[in-house]
């Protein structure tokens, strides 16, 4: 799905993905595609959505545009 970083915290090492559709999801640093450990606020993103362990939406497979 395409959506847009929200948000995102180098130190913690997650953010949230916001769907185009405006539904949010949280993802942790290590789901980034490029096997970076970090992602630029407000960039165009793709990521594939899941409902993690927690039960939270979550996004995995995480690109810049």
């Amino acid at each position: 799905m395409r959506g847009v970083i929200e948000s995102f915290d180098s130190a913690r090492g997650d953010g949230w993905f916001v769907a185009e559709s405006g539904r949010r999801f949280y993802f942790h640093c290590v789901t980034i595609a490029d096997g970076s450990r970090t992602i630029p606020v407000g960039a165009a993103a793709i990521a594939t959505p899941h409902v993690g362990h927690l039960g939270v939406d979550e996004v995995t497979a995480v690109a810049v545009l």
